[in-house]
Protein backbone atom coordinates (compact mmCIF):
# COMPACT_ATOMS: atom_id res chain seq x y z
CA UNK A 1 0.00 0.00 0.00
CA UNK A 2 1.07 3.59 -0.52
CA UNK A 3 -0.98 5.74 1.87
CA UNK A 4 -1.01 9.52 1.64
CA UNK A 5 -2.23 9.87 5.23
CA UNK A 6 -0.29 8.50 8.23
CA UNK A 7 -2.25 7.81 11.41
CA UNK A 8 -0.94 6.77 14.84
CA UNK A 9 -1.36 3.06 14.12
CA UNK A 10 0.68 3.23 10.91
CA UNK A 11 3.36 5.36 12.54
CA UNK A 12 3.82 2.75 15.28
CA UNK A 13 4.11 -0.02 12.71
CA UNK A 14 6.66 1.92 10.64
CA UNK A 15 8.91 2.64 13.62
CA UNK A 16 8.65 -0.89 15.00
CA UNK A 17 9.35 -2.56 11.65
CA UNK A 18 12.33 -0.29 11.07
CA UNK A 19 13.70 -1.12 14.49
CA UNK A 20 13.39 -4.87 13.92
CA UNK A 21 15.29 -4.67 10.63
CA UNK A 22 18.06 -2.76 12.41
CA UNK A 23 18.03 -5.25 15.27
CA UNK A 24 18.40 -8.17 12.86
CA UNK A 25 21.34 -6.46 11.15
CA UNK A 26 23.12 -4.80 14.07
CA UNK A 27 26.10 -7.19 14.06
CA UNK A 28 26.91 -6.29 10.44
CA UNK A 29 26.72 -2.62 11.40
CA UNK A 30 29.14 -3.27 14.28
CA UNK A 31 31.59 -4.88 11.87
CA UNK A 32 31.67 -1.74 9.71
CA UNK A 33 33.64 0.00 12.45
CA UNK A 34 36.78 1.69 11.07
CA UNK A 35 38.92 0.12 13.79
CA UNK A 36 38.88 -3.72 13.54
CA UNK A 37 38.44 -3.96 17.32
CA UNK A 38 35.97 -6.15 19.26
CA UNK A 39 34.14 -3.14 20.74
CA UNK A 40 32.81 -1.83 17.45
CA UNK A 41 29.37 -1.10 18.83
CA UNK A 42 27.58 1.33 16.50
CA UNK A 43 24.97 -1.27 15.57
CA UNK A 44 24.47 -2.32 19.18
CA UNK A 45 24.04 1.28 20.30
CA UNK A 46 21.61 2.17 17.52
CA UNK A 47 19.40 -0.87 17.94
CA UNK A 48 19.35 -0.43 21.73
CA UNK A 49 18.37 3.22 21.30
CA UNK A 50 15.57 2.35 18.87
CA UNK A 51 14.34 -0.48 21.08
CA UNK A 52 13.96 2.03 23.91
CA UNK A 53 11.80 4.15 21.62
CA UNK A 54 9.67 1.19 20.56
CA UNK A 55 9.21 0.16 24.17
CA UNK A 56 7.80 3.64 24.87
CA UNK A 57 5.13 3.34 22.15
CA UNK A 58 4.31 -0.39 22.08
CA UNK A 59 1.59 -0.34 24.72
CA UNK A 60 0.53 3.23 24.08
CA UNK A 61 -3.12 3.56 23.11
CA UNK A 62 -3.47 4.76 19.57
CA UNK A 63 -4.67 8.33 19.29
CA UNK A 64 -2.79 10.99 17.39
CA UNK A 65 0.53 10.92 15.55
CA UNK A 66 1.52 13.74 17.90
CA UNK A 67 1.08 11.45 20.92
CA UNK A 68 3.05 8.58 19.37
CA UNK A 69 5.82 10.85 18.14
CA UNK A 70 6.24 12.50 21.56
CA UNK A 71 6.49 9.15 23.32
CA UNK A 72 8.94 7.89 20.71
CA UNK A 73 11.12 10.98 21.05
CA UNK A 74 11.19 10.67 24.83
CA UNK A 75 12.01 6.96 24.73
CA UNK A 76 14.82 7.49 22.25
CA UNK A 77 16.31 10.36 24.23
CA UNK A 78 16.36 8.43 27.50
CA UNK A 79 17.64 5.26 25.85
CA UNK A 80 20.25 6.91 23.61
CA UNK A 81 23.60 5.08 23.79
CA UNK A 82 26.87 6.13 22.22
CA UNK A 83 27.39 8.95 19.75
CA UNK A 84 25.41 7.16 17.05
CA UNK A 85 22.47 6.59 19.41
CA UNK A 86 22.39 10.21 20.52
CA UNK A 87 22.46 11.45 16.92
CA UNK A 88 19.71 8.96 16.03
CA UNK A 89 17.59 10.23 18.93
CA UNK A 90 18.03 13.78 17.68
CA UNK A 91 16.99 12.81 14.15
CA UNK A 92 13.72 11.46 15.51
CA UNK A 93 13.28 14.25 18.05
CA UNK A 94 13.22 16.79 15.23
CA UNK A 95 11.00 14.41 13.26
CA UNK A 96 8.51 14.29 16.17
CA UNK A 97 8.23 18.07 16.46
CA UNK A 98 6.74 18.25 12.97
CA UNK A 99 3.71 16.28 14.20
CA UNK A 100 2.93 18.60 17.09
CA UNK A 101 -0.85 19.03 17.42
CA UNK A 102 -1.61 16.67 14.51
CA UNK A 103 -4.08 13.77 14.62
CA UNK A 104 -2.76 12.42 11.33
CA UNK A 105 0.06 13.46 9.01
CA UNK A 106 0.46 13.74 5.27
CA UNK A 107 3.30 12.32 3.23
CA UNK A 108 4.69 15.83 2.91
CA UNK A 109 4.66 16.31 6.68
CA UNK A 110 6.41 12.97 7.14
CA UNK A 111 9.25 14.05 4.84
CA UNK A 112 9.33 17.50 6.46
CA UNK A 113 9.79 15.65 9.73
CA UNK A 114 12.84 13.85 8.36
CA UNK A 115 14.23 17.20 7.22
CA UNK A 116 13.59 18.79 10.61
CA UNK A 117 15.33 15.85 12.23
CA UNK A 118 18.44 16.52 10.14
CA UNK A 119 18.52 20.15 11.29
CA UNK A 120 18.24 19.16 14.94
CA UNK A 121 20.87 16.42 14.67
CA UNK A 122 23.37 18.78 13.01
CA UNK A 123 22.72 21.29 15.79
CA UNK A 124 23.35 18.68 18.49
CA UNK A 125 26.85 17.83 17.23
CA UNK A 126 29.49 20.43 18.09
CA UNK A 127 31.68 19.65 15.09
CA UNK A 128 29.53 17.76 12.55
CA UNK A 129 31.52 15.64 10.12
CA UNK A 130 30.42 14.93 6.55
CA UNK A 131 30.51 11.36 5.30
CA UNK A 132 28.43 10.17 8.25
CA UNK A 133 24.80 9.48 9.14
CA UNK A 134 24.23 13.24 9.08
CA UNK A 135 25.21 13.49 5.42
CA UNK A 136 23.13 10.52 4.33
CA UNK A 137 20.01 11.67 6.20
CA UNK A 138 20.37 15.20 4.81
CA UNK A 139 20.95 14.25 1.17
CA UNK A 140 18.15 11.66 1.17
CA UNK A 141 15.65 14.12 2.67
CA UNK A 142 16.61 16.80 0.16
CA UNK A 143 16.04 14.47 -2.82
CA UNK A 144 12.79 13.07 -1.41
CA UNK A 145 11.35 16.54 -0.77
CA UNK A 146 11.97 17.56 -4.39
CA UNK A 147 10.15 14.45 -5.58
CA UNK A 148 7.00 15.20 -3.60
CA UNK A 149 3.74 16.08 -5.30
CA UNK A 150 0.29 16.66 -3.81
CA UNK A 151 -0.84 13.05 -4.18
CA UNK A 152 2.50 11.28 -3.67
CA UNK A 153 2.14 8.16 -1.51
CA UNK A 154 4.44 7.45 1.41
CA UNK A 155 5.79 4.20 -0.07
CA UNK A 156 6.63 5.93 -3.29
CA UNK A 157 8.56 8.76 -1.67
CA UNK A 158 10.33 6.52 0.86
CA UNK A 159 11.60 4.37 -2.00
CA UNK A 160 13.09 7.52 -3.51
CA UNK A 161 14.50 8.41 -0.08
CA UNK A 162 15.98 4.93 0.27
CA UNK A 163 17.55 4.95 -3.19
CA UNK A 164 19.31 8.24 -2.48
CA UNK A 165 20.33 6.98 0.97
CA UNK A 166 22.17 4.03 -0.54
CA UNK A 167 23.84 6.22 -3.13
CA UNK A 168 24.87 8.70 -0.45
CA UNK A 169 26.14 5.84 1.71
CA UNK A 170 28.41 4.67 -1.10
CA UNK A 171 29.83 8.19 -1.29
CA UNK A 172 30.74 8.37 2.40
CA UNK A 173 34.29 7.01 1.89
CA UNK A 174 34.94 9.85 -0.60
CA UNK A 175 33.99 12.39 2.07
CA UNK A 176 35.74 10.70 5.00
CA UNK A 177 39.20 9.39 4.03
CA UNK A 178 39.46 7.15 7.10
CA UNK A 179 36.51 5.13 5.76
CA UNK A 180 38.14 4.71 2.37
CA UNK A 181 41.41 3.53 3.88
CA UNK A 182 39.64 0.99 6.06
CA UNK A 183 37.54 -0.16 3.12
CA UNK A 184 34.20 0.45 4.83
CA UNK A 185 31.14 2.68 4.52
CA UNK A 186 29.82 4.72 7.43
CA UNK A 187 28.28 2.37 10.00
CA UNK A 188 25.84 4.88 11.52
CA UNK A 189 24.43 5.74 8.11
CA UNK A 190 24.07 2.05 7.26
CA UNK A 191 22.11 1.52 10.47
CA UNK A 192 19.81 4.44 9.71
CA UNK A 193 19.08 3.01 6.26
CA UNK A 194 18.05 -0.27 7.91
CA UNK A 195 15.30 1.66 9.72
CA UNK A 196 14.06 3.19 6.47
CA UNK A 197 14.13 -0.21 4.77
CA UNK A 198 12.01 -1.62 7.59
CA UNK A 199 9.46 1.13 7.07
CA UNK A 200 9.29 0.30 3.37
CA UNK A 201 8.75 -3.39 4.14
CA UNK A 202 5.84 -2.45 6.41
CA UNK A 203 4.27 -0.34 3.66
CA UNK A 204 4.56 -3.35 1.36
CA UNK A 205 2.73 -5.50 3.88
CA UNK A 206 5.70 -7.34 5.39
CA UNK A 207 5.17 -6.84 9.12
CA UNK A 208 8.01 -8.24 11.22
CA UNK A 209 7.77 -9.55 14.78
CA UNK A 210 10.25 -9.39 17.64
CA UNK A 211 9.39 -9.80 21.31
CA UNK A 212 12.79 -8.79 22.69
CA UNK A 213 12.28 -5.13 23.48
CA UNK A 214 13.19 -5.34 27.18
CA UNK A 215 15.98 -3.12 28.49
CA UNK A 216 18.19 -3.67 31.52
CA UNK A 217 19.52 -0.89 33.72
CA UNK A 218 23.30 -0.80 33.84
CA UNK A 219 23.78 1.61 36.74
CA UNK A 220 25.37 0.27 39.90
CA UNK A 221 25.80 2.54 42.91
CA UNK A 222 28.17 2.68 45.81
CA UNK A 223 26.62 1.47 49.10
CA UNK A 224 25.06 4.54 50.79
CA UNK A 225 26.24 5.44 54.26
CA UNK A 226 23.44 5.81 56.80
CA UNK A 227 24.08 7.73 59.99
CA UNK A 228 21.92 9.39 62.61
CA UNK A 229 18.27 8.93 63.47
CA UNK A 230 16.65 11.88 61.69
CA UNK A 231 13.37 11.65 59.79
CA UNK A 232 14.33 10.91 56.20
CA UNK A 233 10.90 11.50 54.62
CA UNK A 234 9.97 10.23 51.16
CA UNK A 235 11.96 9.85 47.97
CA UNK A 236 9.44 11.06 45.38
CA UNK A 237 9.86 10.70 41.62
CA UNK A 238 7.44 11.35 38.77
CA UNK A 239 7.23 12.01 35.04
CA UNK A 240 4.53 14.33 33.72
CA UNK A 241 3.34 14.62 30.12
CA UNK A 242 3.13 18.40 29.82
CA UNK A 243 -0.23 19.76 28.69
CA UNK A 244 -0.68 21.21 25.24
CA UNK A 245 -0.14 24.96 25.50
CA UNK A 246 1.01 24.58 29.11
CA UNK A 247 2.36 27.50 31.11
CA UNK A 248 5.34 25.54 32.40
CA UNK A 249 8.40 27.71 33.08
CA UNK A 250 11.27 25.60 34.40
CA UNK A 251 12.93 28.27 36.56
CA UNK A 252 9.64 29.19 38.24
CA UNK A 253 8.81 25.51 38.74
CA UNK A 254 12.16 24.83 40.42
CA UNK A 255 11.77 27.84 42.72
CA UNK A 256 8.32 26.69 43.89
CA UNK A 257 8.88 22.93 44.17
CA UNK A 258 12.16 23.38 46.05
CA UNK A 259 10.13 24.64 49.04
CA UNK A 260 8.78 21.08 49.48
CA UNK A 261 12.14 19.38 50.06
CA UNK A 262 15.72 18.88 48.91
CA UNK A 263 17.90 16.65 46.67
CA UNK A 264 15.93 18.12 43.79
CA UNK A 265 16.56 17.06 40.19
CA UNK A 266 14.38 18.46 37.38
CA UNK A 267 14.65 17.31 33.76
CA UNK A 268 12.36 18.71 31.07
CA UNK A 269 11.86 19.42 27.41
CA UNK A 270 8.87 20.60 25.38
CA UNK A 271 6.82 17.48 26.13
CA UNK A 272 7.88 15.94 29.43
CA UNK A 273 8.85 16.88 32.97
CA UNK A 274 10.83 14.49 35.20
CA UNK A 275 11.27 15.25 38.90
CA UNK A 276 13.18 13.66 41.79
CA UNK A 277 12.86 15.18 45.29
CA UNK A 278 13.23 14.16 48.95
CA UNK A 279 10.21 15.50 50.85
CA UNK A 280 8.12 14.93 53.98
CA UNK A 281 4.92 15.82 52.08
CA UNK A 282 4.83 13.78 48.84
CA UNK A 283 1.11 14.45 48.40
CA UNK A 284 1.73 18.19 48.17
CA UNK A 285 4.53 17.60 45.67
CA UNK A 286 2.32 15.43 43.44
CA UNK A 287 -0.58 17.90 43.61
CA UNK A 288 1.76 20.66 42.54
CA UNK A 289 3.28 18.62 39.70
CA UNK A 290 -0.10 17.50 38.37
CA UNK A 291 -1.01 21.10 37.54
CA UNK A 292 1.24 20.86 34.52
CA UNK A 293 -0.06 17.64 32.96
CA UNK A 294 -0.84 13.97 33.45
CA UNK A 295 1.45 11.56 35.28
CA UNK A 296 3.20 9.06 33.03
CA UNK A 297 4.95 7.39 35.98
CA UNK A 298 5.33 8.08 39.70
CA UNK A 299 7.11 6.43 42.63
CA UNK A 300 7.26 7.19 46.36
CA UNK A 301 9.67 5.44 48.73
CA UNK A 302 9.61 5.84 52.52
CA UNK A 303 13.26 6.56 53.29
CA UNK A 304 12.72 6.32 57.04
CA UNK A 305 11.64 2.68 56.66
CA UNK A 306 14.52 2.03 54.27
CA UNK A 307 16.88 3.56 56.79
CA UNK A 308 15.63 1.26 59.54
CA UNK A 309 15.86 -1.78 57.29
CA UNK A 310 19.37 -0.85 56.27
CA UNK A 311 20.52 -0.71 59.89
CA UNK A 312 19.29 -4.30 60.30
CA UNK A 313 21.30 -5.57 57.32
CA UNK A 314 24.93 -6.57 57.47
CA UNK A 315 27.34 -5.24 54.87
CA UNK A 316 27.27 -8.63 53.15
CA UNK A 317 23.57 -8.23 52.32
CA UNK A 318 24.47 -5.62 49.73
CA UNK A 319 21.29 -3.62 50.31
CA UNK A 320 21.15 -0.56 48.10
CA UNK A 321 17.99 1.43 47.56
CA UNK A 322 19.63 3.35 44.73
CA UNK A 323 19.79 6.82 46.32
CA UNK A 324 21.97 8.64 48.80
CA UNK A 325 19.46 9.14 51.60
CA UNK A 326 21.97 10.13 54.27
CA UNK A 327 20.50 13.63 54.37
CA UNK A 328 23.99 15.12 54.13
CA UNK A 329 24.71 17.15 50.99
CA UNK A 330 28.30 16.58 49.96
CA UNK A 331 30.38 19.19 48.18
CA UNK A 332 31.20 16.78 45.35
CA UNK A 333 29.70 13.74 43.70
CA UNK A 334 31.66 11.97 40.96
CA UNK A 335 30.16 9.64 38.35
CA UNK A 336 32.31 7.52 36.08
CA UNK A 337 31.87 4.78 33.48
CA UNK A 338 34.06 1.70 33.78
CA UNK A 339 34.07 -2.10 33.69
CA UNK A 340 36.33 -4.60 35.42
CA UNK A 341 36.19 -5.26 39.15
CA UNK A 342 39.72 -4.02 39.73
CA UNK A 343 39.17 -0.79 37.83
CA UNK A 344 35.87 -0.17 39.61
CA UNK A 345 37.51 -0.62 42.98
CA UNK A 346 40.33 1.70 41.98
CA UNK A 347 37.95 4.47 40.93
CA UNK A 348 35.94 4.09 44.14
CA UNK A 349 39.12 4.44 46.19
CA UNK A 350 39.86 7.65 44.29
CA UNK A 351 36.58 9.21 45.42
CA UNK A 352 34.01 8.18 42.82
CA UNK A 353 30.46 8.18 44.23
CA UNK A 354 28.66 6.26 41.49
CA UNK A 355 29.98 3.84 38.89
CA UNK A 356 28.00 3.13 35.75
CA UNK A 357 28.91 -0.34 34.55
CA UNK A 358 29.96 0.03 30.95
CA UNK A 359 32.39 1.50 28.49
CA UNK A 360 33.59 -0.75 25.70
CA UNK A 361 30.77 -2.78 24.07
CA UNK A 362 28.14 -1.53 26.55
CA UNK A 363 27.77 2.22 26.36
CA UNK A 364 25.41 3.61 29.00
CA UNK A 365 22.28 5.51 27.98
CA UNK A 366 21.33 9.11 28.62
CA UNK A 367 18.87 7.86 31.24
CA UNK A 368 21.64 5.91 32.99
CA UNK A 369 23.45 9.20 33.56
CA UNK A 370 20.27 10.95 34.70
CA UNK A 371 19.56 8.14 37.16
CA UNK A 372 23.13 8.30 38.45
CA UNK A 373 22.83 12.06 39.01
CA UNK A 374 19.57 11.52 40.91
CA UNK A 375 21.31 9.05 43.22
CA UNK A 376 23.83 11.60 44.47
CA UNK A 377 23.14 14.34 47.01
CA UNK A 378 25.91 16.81 46.18
CA UNK A 379 26.41 20.49 45.36
CA UNK A 380 28.68 19.74 42.40
CA UNK A 381 28.58 16.67 40.19
CA UNK A 382 31.46 15.69 37.93
CA UNK A 383 30.92 13.08 35.20
CA UNK A 384 33.96 11.26 33.84
CA UNK A 385 32.90 9.25 30.72
CA UNK A 386 36.26 7.47 30.15
CA UNK A 387 35.19 6.73 26.55
CA UNK A 388 34.83 8.97 23.51
CA UNK A 389 31.67 7.13 22.48
CA UNK A 390 30.07 7.84 25.86
CA UNK A 391 30.88 11.54 26.02
CA UNK A 392 27.89 12.75 23.97
CA UNK A 393 25.38 10.77 26.06
CA UNK A 394 26.83 12.28 29.24
CA UNK A 395 26.69 15.78 27.78
CA UNK A 396 23.10 15.24 26.63
CA UNK A 397 22.07 14.15 30.13
CA UNK A 398 23.78 17.16 31.69
CA UNK A 399 21.98 19.45 29.25
CA UNK A 400 18.58 18.18 30.39
CA UNK A 401 19.33 18.55 34.13
CA UNK A 402 19.72 22.29 34.21
CA UNK A 403 19.11 22.81 37.93
CA UNK A 404 22.11 20.69 38.98
CA UNK A 405 25.67 21.95 38.77
CA UNK A 406 27.08 19.26 36.46
CA UNK A 407 30.45 19.23 34.74
CA UNK A 408 31.29 16.60 32.10
CA UNK A 409 35.03 16.11 31.78
CA UNK A 410 36.25 15.37 28.22
CA UNK A 411 37.96 12.13 29.33
CA UNK A 412 37.83 9.76 26.36
CA UNK A 413 39.95 6.95 27.81
CA UNK A 414 40.33 5.14 31.13
CA UNK A 415 43.86 6.54 31.30
CA UNK A 416 42.57 10.11 31.03
CA UNK A 417 39.88 9.54 33.64
CA UNK A 418 42.34 7.92 36.02
CA UNK A 419 44.87 10.72 35.59
CA UNK A 420 42.25 13.43 36.10
CA UNK A 421 41.23 11.93 39.45
CA UNK A 422 44.81 12.04 40.73
CA UNK A 423 44.38 15.83 40.68
CA UNK A 424 40.96 15.91 42.36
CA UNK A 425 40.84 17.65 45.75
CA UNK A 426 37.57 17.26 47.66
CA UNK A 427 38.30 20.49 49.57
CA UNK A 428 39.15 22.65 46.56
CA UNK A 429 36.78 24.96 44.70
CA UNK A 430 35.06 23.52 41.62
CA UNK A 431 36.75 25.78 39.08
CA UNK A 432 40.18 24.92 40.47
CA UNK A 433 39.46 21.19 40.42
CA UNK A 434 38.13 21.26 36.86
CA UNK A 435 41.08 23.32 35.63
CA UNK A 436 43.59 20.90 37.19
CA UNK A 437 41.74 17.80 35.98
CA UNK A 438 41.32 19.11 32.44
CA UNK A 439 44.98 20.07 32.31
CA UNK A 440 46.07 16.53 33.14
CA UNK A 441 43.60 15.04 30.65
CA UNK A 442 45.41 17.04 27.97
CA UNK A 443 48.86 15.98 29.16
CA UNK A 444 48.43 12.26 29.93
CA UNK A 445 49.21 9.80 27.15
CA UNK A 446 46.87 6.84 26.62
CA UNK A 447 47.61 3.39 25.26
CA UNK A 448 45.48 0.26 24.85
CA UNK A 449 46.02 -3.28 23.64
CA UNK A 450 43.21 -5.36 22.17
CA UNK A 451 42.82 -7.83 19.30
CA UNK A 452 41.68 -7.55 15.67
CA UNK A 453 38.33 -8.97 14.62
CA UNK A 454 39.09 -8.89 10.88
CA UNK A 455 41.86 -8.47 8.33
CA UNK A 456 42.31 -4.88 7.23
CA UNK A 457 44.83 -2.10 6.68
CA UNK A 458 44.95 1.11 8.69
CA UNK A 459 47.24 3.97 7.71
CA UNK A 460 49.71 1.62 6.09
CA UNK A 461 49.64 -0.96 8.88
CA UNK A 462 48.55 -4.42 7.75
CA UNK A 463 46.35 -6.02 10.40
CA UNK A 464 45.42 -9.70 10.53
CA UNK A 465 42.43 -11.13 12.35
CA UNK A 466 43.23 -12.19 15.95
CA UNK A 467 46.51 -10.28 16.02
CA UNK A 468 47.08 -7.91 18.92
CA UNK A 469 46.61 -4.22 18.15
CA UNK A 470 48.43 -1.41 19.93
CA UNK A 471 46.50 1.88 20.09
CA UNK A 472 48.40 5.03 21.10
CA UNK A 473 46.49 8.27 21.57
CA UNK A 474 43.54 6.92 19.60
CA UNK A 475 45.57 5.68 16.63
CA UNK A 476 46.54 2.11 15.75
CA UNK A 477 50.34 2.06 15.62
CA UNK A 478 51.12 -1.66 15.60
CA UNK A 479 49.71 -5.14 15.00
CA UNK A 480 51.56 -8.19 16.24
CA UNK A 481 50.82 -11.88 16.91
CA UNK A 482 52.55 -11.53 20.31
CA UNK A 483 50.73 -9.43 22.93
CA UNK A 484 53.87 -8.67 24.95
CA UNK A 485 55.63 -7.32 21.84
CA UNK A 486 52.61 -5.13 21.13
CA UNK A 487 52.77 -3.65 24.65
CA UNK A 488 56.51 -2.99 24.32
CA UNK A 489 55.95 -1.14 21.04
CA UNK A 490 53.33 0.99 22.75
CA UNK A 491 55.75 1.90 25.54
CA UNK A 492 58.42 2.89 23.04
CA UNK A 493 55.93 5.08 21.19
CA UNK A 494 54.51 6.84 24.24
CA UNK A 495 57.44 7.22 26.67
CA UNK A 496 59.74 10.19 26.20
CA UNK A 497 62.27 12.18 28.26
CA UNK A 498 59.50 14.02 30.12
CA UNK A 499 57.67 10.85 31.20
CA UNK A 500 57.71 10.34 34.97
CA UNK A 501 54.95 7.86 35.85
CA UNK A 502 53.64 4.80 33.99
CA UNK A 503 50.44 3.13 35.17
CA UNK A 504 49.74 -0.30 33.69
CA UNK A 505 46.20 -1.66 34.14
CA UNK A 506 46.04 -5.28 33.07
CA UNK A 507 42.95 -7.28 32.21
CA UNK A 508 41.49 -10.71 32.86
CA UNK A 509 43.29 -12.47 30.03
CA UNK A 510 46.84 -11.38 30.96
CA UNK A 511 49.00 -14.22 32.26
CA UNK A 512 51.41 -13.76 35.15
CA UNK A 513 54.36 -14.58 32.87
CA UNK A 514 53.27 -11.92 30.37
CA UNK A 515 53.02 -9.25 33.03
CA UNK A 516 56.44 -10.16 34.42
CA UNK A 517 57.97 -9.93 30.93
CA UNK A 518 56.44 -6.50 30.38
CA UNK A 519 57.58 -5.22 33.78
CA UNK A 520 61.13 -6.50 33.20
CA UNK A 521 61.20 -4.64 29.86
CA UNK A 522 60.23 -1.40 31.59
CA UNK A 523 62.74 -1.92 34.37
CA UNK A 524 65.61 -2.52 31.96
CA UNK A 525 64.81 0.16 29.36
CA UNK A 526 63.03 2.87 31.37
CA UNK A 527 64.54 2.55 34.83
CA UNK A 528 64.15 6.27 35.58
CA UNK A 529 60.37 6.13 35.24
CA UNK A 530 58.13 5.15 38.17
CA UNK A 531 55.87 2.19 37.32
CA UNK A 532 52.55 1.30 38.97
CA UNK A 533 50.48 -1.79 38.12
CA UNK A 534 46.76 -2.24 38.71
CA UNK A 535 44.89 -5.53 38.34
CA UNK A 536 41.92 -4.08 36.46
CA UNK A 537 40.22 -7.36 35.46
CA UNK A 538 38.75 -5.54 32.47
CA UNK A 539 37.53 -7.28 29.33
CA UNK A 540 38.40 -6.46 25.69
CA UNK A 541 41.45 -4.29 26.41
CA UNK A 542 44.09 -6.54 27.98
CA UNK A 543 46.38 -3.61 28.73
CA UNK A 544 45.45 0.02 29.45
CA UNK A 545 48.41 2.36 29.86
CA UNK A 546 48.57 5.88 31.31
CA UNK A 547 51.82 7.83 30.99
CA UNK A 548 52.32 11.13 32.77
Amino acid sequence: MSPTVIDSSLLKVLITNGTIVLRNDYQRINELNVFPVPDGDTGSNMQSTMMSGVKAITNLEEGSVDKIAKALSRGLLMGARGNSGVILSQLFSGFAKTFKGLETATTRQFIEGLQQGVKQAYGAVINPVEGTILTVAREAAEVASKYLKRDTGLLEVLEVYSKESYESLERTPDLLPVLKEAGVIDSGAAGFIDIIDGMILALKGEILEDSKFATVSSVSHEMPSYEGTSDFGYCTEFIVDLKEGNTFVKDDFITKISTFGDSLVVVSDDEILKVHIHTKTPGDVLNFGQQFGDFATLKIENMSIQHSETLLHTVGDGHDCGHDHSGFKKKYGIITVVNGDGLKEMFKEMGVSCIIEGGQTMNPSTEDFITAVESINAENIIIIPNNGNVLLSAQTAAKYIEDQNITVLPAKTIAQGYASLTMFDANAELKDNIAEMNDLIKRVKSGEVTYAVRDTEYKGIKILKNEFIGIAEGEIITSNPQRSDTVKTLFDSLIDEESEIITVMYGKSVLKEELEEVMLYLEEKYSDVEVETIEGNQDIYSFIIAIE
